[in-house]
C-alpha cells in the first residue's frame, strides 16, 4: 500500500470516528437532559419564590406575589404596577419561557435551553446548564433583572 492511499484512508477514519463520537455525545447530552430537566425546573422555581421573598423582606410589603398554577406554570404579580410575569417550562422541548408584562412591547420572551454538556475528557464528565441565545445563563441574575422591569424599574441598577 502506498503512503497517499494509507494516509487518505487514515484521514477517512478519523473523520468518520469523530463524526460517531459527535453523534454520540448529542444522543447522551439529549438524553441526560430529559432526565435531569424536571431537577432543573424544580431549581428554577425555587430561585423565583427566594427571590420574591427576599424582595417583599426587603419592601417589608408584598410587592411580588408569586404563585404555582395548577398547570405547573409560576406567575408573579407586582401589585404596585398591575403586571404580571408567568415562567413556563415545556418539558417537551426542554425550554423554560419567561414573559414579562413590564417590558417595552419590542423586547421578546426570554427563552431557556436546558442542555448537557461535556466537562471533561471522560464521557461520563457532563455537566447541565440553562442557555439563553447559546450562552450560559446566571439564572439568579436573570431573574433579578426580570423581578426589575416587572416593579418598573431597569433591568441593570444604574
Amino acid at each position: 500500500m502506498d503512503e497517499i492511499t494509507k494516509q487518505a484512508a487514515q484521514e477517512y477514519l478519523a473523520a468518520k470516528l469523530t463524526e460517531e463520537e459527535q453523534i454520540y455525545e448529542a444522543q447522551q447530552n439529549q438524553a441526560l437532559a430529559v432526565a435531569r430537566s424536571g431537577w432543573v425546573w424544580k431549581s428554577v422555581k425555587d430561585s423565583i419564590f427566594e427571590k420574591c421573598r427576599e424582595w417583599n423582606a426587603v419592601t417589608q410589603e408584598e410587592t411580588l406575589t408569586c404563585k404555582e398554577t395548577w398547570l405547573g406554570d409560576l406567575r408573579i404579580w407586582c401589585a404596585a404596577q398591575s403586571k404580571q410575569m408567568t415562567v413556563h417550562y415545556d418539558s417537551s422541548k426542554l425550554l423554560i419561557t419567561v414573559k414579562n408584562a413590564g417590558r417595552l412591547e419590542h423586547e421578546k420572551d426570554v427563552i431557556l435551553h436546558i442542555e448537557w454538556y461535556r466537562t471533561g475528557p471522560e464521557r461520563t464528565d457532563r455537566a447541565i446548564r440553562l442557555t439563553r441565545n447559546e450562552q450560559p445563563v446566571n439564572i439568579d441574575m436573570l431573574i433579578v433583572g426580570e423581578l426589575r422591569v416587572l416593579t418598573g424599574m431597569s433591568r441593570q441598577r444604574k
